[in-house]
């Protein structure tokens, strides 16, 4: 036993001295020990030595084993020492139970775990039983060293064998290592165990009310304090800070108030304990008024608000949306006293990144390493994030070097965000070597990185690469998951290779790799789009029967496949099946089946299908308006065709080329007369008819209807945006253009920058057009919106007036 021992023992640094078990009876045994203690200490040769000290002596060494073994402060020495008694004559099975009980002292006193087992199990198969002190100073160095399972374990033994509990202390011990690890109940069933054998204290209690409370159980805690001292006492105010940080964790700040209201009328204090508990209570439920209370009560108590109270007050003013103004926050902690920490900052930054305040977060930043705080991954993180979705990933690489620099290992998030970032800006080559740089530091990528370089490789359609990337991942241990086998599926469809992906998807199903309802997806998705819609259904077939089930996209799909086979009772069929299942239709279900009708010249049915979309609370989108602005320019229904869009921008929809060029197209190749002029009603068909009427082409009679449109819902940019692609064509900037353009700046309130915009070439004649159809735009305008384009045009009108005088007069001088 010793050899296997001595091997694994480390040295103990100032062992704390334990009183032995014990006390030598008579002055003459005490005198045999503490020789015997001494041979030991200093003497090489001490078995022989003390064979010869207890030749000729009446008391066996075995007899005083225990006494020794209690002294021992050397736990090799004492391994030795025990089985060299061990070895001698026994005299007593009682003795040797008090030399095994403090032979097992010793090893706990020094942690040597694996040898008490081996020592309890000698002791079993010896029928010895050790002392009811020995084995609770066990159960308590094992609970306090977290060894839980053991502890409770030999704790049983106790109860079952020796039908007796551990000492309070070690009780104590081990409800409150059970408690740590969050396993309440079984420190329930100890404590209501030390009930019954009247083996619990004041402390006991304490120990399991604070379990029970950091489980949401406060009243059964609260019972515990009744069960003890009588209903509606609480005994002082480490109870009472208990029971009101259960109630604010809770979120119940009424009983946490109440209990708060009564320790000040019971005569107790309130703690910083108690105010940080009350503080946090209202700060879950965003109520900073009471907070500013509390803090001014404090203030005038002379208590000092601690970094930690701050913290959980800025953070939740971020939780619940409140502004925080962070330079601000900064010096009102100063000048109350309080130094802000690293944590203070860390909020700070990730609340200035998360509203895109990256020049801010880098102030606190750089502030934050002034003060002498060491800026940690939770520091660099946010903004590593933030810049990457800028775009600017020069400056979120340089952030990582940063923190990997002052010795902060990136987390995957980190690195996951840097290598979106490449992934997003088509950067593939740089996330790779990215990625390596990442395994070489000896941190290993897991299935959302492997995916999103799968799907940057996928895209660029580098598919040998992919499958290298997905072999490397397996040989990793790192289980693909459905976005992954998705994303494969995904891209071998895009590149219109069916059949591998058909043998992948078919792969993954023989591997009893579960593709997830996202793996499905993708291979249903590439049935539908090659046509195969018989092969589509039976992959739901086999996704239902692998207990999956399908979701608004599977149906989405399905619909949108049958649509584009021409077949709507397909689609419609499939509609009804997911009605049927309690599956919701999306935006993307009832697009595709607007498709449909369209496609089938039903438009009466189209618009019956927008209108139930609208009353299911869905919001159309550009694909859905587009779709029936373009069926209704073919039809000629250009009336419908400009509603739509005019809804279309009152809706914030924001239009794209397609919805442009259905509007042209169906505009041009019209029959003027044929449209029906709704005056007061629709802007693009009053203008467009107007500009017709006054010789201006159909084509450019369309686009500057769609300018006037875009400028009068302010969606000035895009009209901008139009223009150039306009003026690319060869049509210039003309007067009803110039006048819808410049309503929509003034709009925007820019009405003095509007030179510095676009320049004026027009005549006087010009401007009059201008202002002509600038005040049909303004008969359309929302009641109480004003725009200053008239007035601006009025005066350019005027100055060219004014010129045109000035030039008249100099001619008549002349002649």
């Amino acid at each position: 036993m010793s050899r296997n021992l001595l091997s694994r023992i480390k040295p103990l640094h100032n062992p704390k001295r334990k009183s032995p078990s014990s006390i030598p009876s008579t002055p003459q045994l005490k005198n045999l020990v503490n020789e015997t203690v001494e041979i030991l200490k200093t003497d090489r040769k001490w078995p022989e030595s003390l064979e010869i000290r207890f030749y000729d002596e009446e008391t066996g060494v075995s007899e005083i084993a225990h006494f020794v073994l209690d002294r021992l402060y050397d736990v090799e020495l004492g391994v030795k020492f025990f089985d060299w008694v061990s070895g001698q004559h026994r005299k007593s099975l009682a003795v040797n139970r008090l030399a095994y009980s403090s032979f097992l002292r010793l090893l706990a006193r020094f942690k040597v775990f694996p040898e008490i087992e081996v020592v309890l199990e000698n002791m079993k198969m010896e029928d010895i039983k050790p002392t009811q002190e020995a084995l609770s100073f066990v159960i308590r160095v094992y609970a306090d060293s977290g060894l839980v399972n053991k502890a409770v374990e030999l704790y049983h033994f106790m109860v079952k064998i020796q039908n007796c509990v551990p000492d309070v202390f070690a009780c104590n011990s081990l409800l409150h290592a059970l408690v740590k690890c969050w396993r309440v109940d079984v420190a329930r069933n100890l404590f209501d165990e030390m009930i019954k054998r009247d083996g619990f204290d004041n402390y006991s209690v304490c120990i399991m009310m604070r379990g029970l409370c950091r489980e949401g159980k406060v009243e059964e805690g609260k019972k515990l304090i009744e069960d003890r001292w009588g209903e509606g006492c609480v005994p002082n105010i480490l109870f009472y800070n208990t029971l009101i940080d259960g109630y604010s964790k809770k979120g119940d700040i009424e009983n946490a108030t109440k209990l708060f209201k009564e320790l000040k009328m019971m005569g107790f204090l309130p703690t910083l304990e108690t105010y940080g508990a009350m503080i946090n209570g209202f700060c879950k439920k965003g109520k900073f008024e009471a907070v500013d209370k509390l803090l001014l009560e404090m203030r005038e108590r002379g208590l000092g608000v601690n970094v930690q109270v701050y913290n959980n007050i800025i953070d939740a003013r971020y939780r619940h949306a409140f502004k925080v103004p962070a330079m601000e926050t900064i010096m009102w902690m100063t000048k109350s006293g309080c130094e802000p920490d690293i944590v203070t900052y860390n909020t700070l930054i990730c609340g200035s990144c998360r509203e895109g305040k990256n020049q801010e977060a880098d102030q606190l930043l750089e502030e934050a390493i002034i003060r002498g705080l060491k800026p940690n991954k939770f520091s660099y993180t946010p903004l590593i994030h933030v810049y990457c979705r800028q775009g600017n990933l020069i400056r979120a690489s340089d952030l990582l070097i940063e923190m990997t620099e002052r010795g902060h290992k990136p987390d995957l998030i980190a690195y996951g965000a840097l290598l979106h970032g490449f992934i997003s800006k088509g950067e593939v080559d740089a996330a790779l070597k990215m990625k390596d740089k990442m395994i070489e530091r000896g941190m290993l990528p897991d299935a959302a990185i492997y995916n999103v370089l799968m799907n940057g490789l996928c895209k660029k359609g580098r598919f040998p690469a992919a499958k290298v990337l997905l072999a490397e991942m397996l040989d990793q241990n790192v289980q693909p998951d459905a976005y992954v086998y998705a994303t494969l599926v995904d891209g071998f469809i895009r590149n219109g290779d069916l059949e591998e992906a058909k043998k992948f998807f078919q792969v993954m199903i023989e591997e009893d790799m579960d593709p997830g309802n996202v793996g499905y997806n993708a291979m249903i998705k590439g049935f539908c789009k090659f046509g195969k819609m018989k092969d589509a259904l039976l992959c739901v077939n086999r996704m239902i029967e692998g207990h999956l089930y399908p979701d608004d996209f599977t149906y989405s799909t399905i619909i949108d496949g049958y649509v584009k086979q021409q077949n709507i009772n397909g689609a419609l069929t499939i509609l009804g099946q997911m009605v049927k299942r309690k599956c919701q239709p999306n935006v993307v279900t009832y697009t595709s089946l607007i498709n449909g009708f369209c496609r089938g010249g039903e438009s009466s049915r189209a618009e019956k299908a927008f209108k139930t979309m609208q009353t299911s609370g869905l919001e159309p989108n550009v694909v859905t308006y587009t779709i029936l602005i373009g069926s209704f320019c073919k039809e000629g229904k250009l009336s419908k065709a400009a509603s739509f869009f005019e809804l279309m921008l009152t809706k914030n929809c924001i239009p794209n080329d397609a919805t442009f060029n259905y509007l042209v197209n169906g505009f041009t190749n019209s029959d003027p007369s044929a449209i029906s002029l709704h005056k007061g009603k629709s802007l693009f068909l009053e203008s467009f008819s107007l500009m017709i009427s006054d010789g201006w082409s159909q084509t450019a009679a369309a686009y500057n209807s769609i300018l006037i449109c875009l400028c009068q819902t302010g969606m000035v940019k895009i009209a901008f945006q139009l223009q150039d692609k306009i003026m690319s064509k060869g049509f210039i900037l003309d007067p009803v253009s110039f006048a819808a353009l410049l309503h929509g700046v003034c709009l925007e309130g820019r009405s003095k920058a509007w030179r510095n915009i676009f320049s004026n070439n027009f005549n006087e004649q010009e401007l009059q057009t201008a202002l002509k159809y600038l005040e049909i735009i303004h008969k359309h305008l929302r009641q109480g919106v004003i725009s200053e384009a008239s007035i601006i045009l009025q005066s350019l009108i005027d100055d060219c007036t004014s010129l045109n005088q000035k030039e008249d007069n100099l001619k008549v001088s002349a002649k």
